[in-house]
């Protein structure tokens, strides 16, 4: 497996990957697909935080996963906000996950980023080194999230880093 910066040719892919990791009956489109378009169109995007996993084959590379980090704030402070972050059905519980969460913070810190903040499940996203956001004084944009708002810290972080986290805005839609 191979993970890359997400090319232009690999958009439509990374769409359907999108939709088969989060469907659910009755939704024909889940929210993370029209989350990733409308990221995709606005100022938040940083491309090359935008990552695939690509598995080879006798038909060619194959996307298998997708994971983006998008500028948010934490005040005026710029931070990333990570998600979605998608693997497809019959490649999960693989390391697909655990290497593209890996490779994107390991990305983010080489970029100099102080900071990559979530809304996820904190018994898996601890072994990424995530913590609540609190224990950084860092707020999350809805007061309900609790634990599950956490942040993982990199190299660049200042512990004087601390206020109401923003995501991008079309975060703010969902």
């Amino acid at each position: 497996m191979l993970i890359r910066r997400e090319g232009s040719a690999d958009v439509p892919v990374v769409r359907a990957v999108t939709a088969a990791a989060f469907a659910r009956r009755g939704t024909p489109v889940p929210a993370e697909v029209t989350l990733l378009d409308e990221l995709r169109g606005c100022e938040g995007w940083l491309p090359e935080l935008s990552l695939v996993a690509v598995k080879g084959g006798d038909e060619g590379d194959e996307v298998v996963g997708h994971v983006v980090c998008t500028r948010g704030h934490v005040g005026a402070v710029p931070v990333l906000g990570l998600g979605p972050l998608s693997v497809r059905p019959d490649h999960q519980r693989r390391g697909v996950g655990l290497a593209l969460v890996h490779t994107v913070l390991g990305a983010a810190d080489a970029l100099g980023e102080p900071l990559v903040a979530l809304l996820g499940s904190p018994a898996y996203y601890g072994r990424y080194g995530f913590r609540p956001s609190l224990e950084y004084g860092i707020t999350a944009p809805d007061p309900a999230y609790g634990e599950y708002f956490q942040v993982r810290t990199l190299s660049a972080y200042e512990p004087a880093l601390c206020g109401t986290f923003a995501y991008a805005t079309p975060f703010d839609r969902l």
